[in-house]
């Protein structure tokens, strides 16, 4: 991008409209004779690129760049400049499609200004965005050389040089803006050291820490679970051994009443039993007496038999027979005996 022409109307010395025209990409030169507009050609170069001391341009004030501060019935000065746009490498950001683009800057009596850009109003700042994406700022300090400056920049080292021509190029302002980065990648830098430090010494151990509090944590939740499940499991097979139990006691307990009953049965029976033996017995003994006295009577028998036969050999003889009538007598008493005895059995 370079200038292809400049049309300057009411700035400074130029109180018609003036065009210029022929610039070379490259180099170019401004010859006349003192007086003839020469300054105030790159005056309005500055003014449209947006330069901010005005005392670079002689002005103390927008006003005083207006053609004989607007007395001489010129009320404002007006400069626009026309880029060529063509080269690719240097195209302006939003402008790639354009061959060429016009900026116009535009000052009344007063002090206003405006830009215009291809004819449309725009703002100082987007001016200079536009401006700022090809590196030209003419607020640089080593943009212009002035006539004063030359000697000096004649006189100074190659370092100064370089460094004058990289702050014209913008690319101080880069190197600048590196320095401050790596200072700022340092201290960060250093804050990481600092936060690596405090992450191994501090962060990581209680993090360590943390993981195995939360392990113990997991490890006793899995425990209890289990617990709670075995504890469950263990009650409920309680429960399943007392049902058991249980139901085998009640059928014990049935099977020892049912017992019991049958016991029961049994000793009745065995009483019942007895009962008859011991009516048994009885009637035995009563008849035991009662061969005893069967027994005493046959021996009375026997007796009375023998008194009954040494009474025949007595009456034979002629002897007493009242002793034989008591024993027949005895024996006619135990007679009803026997029947009742033989009922018995």
């Amino acid at each position: 991008m370079h200038i292809k022409s400049i049309t300057i109307d009411g700035f400074k010395s130029y109180g018609q409209r003036v065009d210029i025209k022929g610039f070379d990409p490259l180099f170019n030169a401004i010859t006349g004779l003192n007086g003839s507009g020469k300054s105030n050609i790159l005056d309005s170069i500055c003014f449209v690129l947006g330069i901010s001391n005005l005392q670079q341009v002689r002005a103390v004030n927008l006003q005083d760049l207006v053609y004989k501060n607007g007395q001489a019935g010129i009320t404002k000065a007006t400069v626009s400049i026309t880029f060529d746009n063509r080269d690719s490498r240097q195209k302006p950001v939003g402008y790639e499609h354009y061959d060429e683009f016009t900026i116009t800057r535009q000052v009344v009596v007063g002090g206003r200004n405006k830009y215009l850009i291809n004819g449309v109003t725009a703002t100082s700042n987007r001016v200079q965005d536009l401006f700022g994406s090809v590196q030209l700022n003419v607020n640089n300090p080593h943009f212009l050389i002035m006539q004063g400056r030359i000697t000096k920049v004649l006189n100074m080292k190659p370092p100064e040089i370089l460094a004058m021509i990289e702050e014209a190029a913008g690319t101080r302002m880069y190197e600048s803006k590196k320095q401050v980065a790596q200072r700022t990648i340092e201290k960060k830098e250093a804050k990481l050291a600092e936060l690596d430090s405090v992450l191994n010494e501090e962060i990581t151990p209680t993090l360590n820490k943390l993981k195995e509090e939360r392990q113990a944590y997991l490890d006793y939740t899995k425990v209890s679970r289990e617990l709670d499940h075995l504890t469950k499991l263990y009650v409920a097979w309680q429960y399943v051994q007392t049902e058991e139990l249980s139901r085998n006691s009640k059928e014990k307990l049935e099977k020892t009443q049912a017992t019991v009953q049958q016991s029961k049965a049994s000793v009745e029976e065995l009483q019942a039993k007895a009962k008859e033996m011991g009516e048994v017995i009885a009637a035995m003994e009563r008849k035991k007496d009662l061969v005893r006295i069967v027994e005493k009577s046959v021996k009375k028998m026997g007796h009375l038999n023998a008194l009954r036969g040494t009474e025949d050999d007595a009456l034979r003889e002629g002897g007493d027979s009242g002793r034989y009538d008591d024993y027949q007598l005895d024996l006619s008493a135990m007679i009803p005996i026997r029947p009742s005895v033989t009922g018995s059995d």
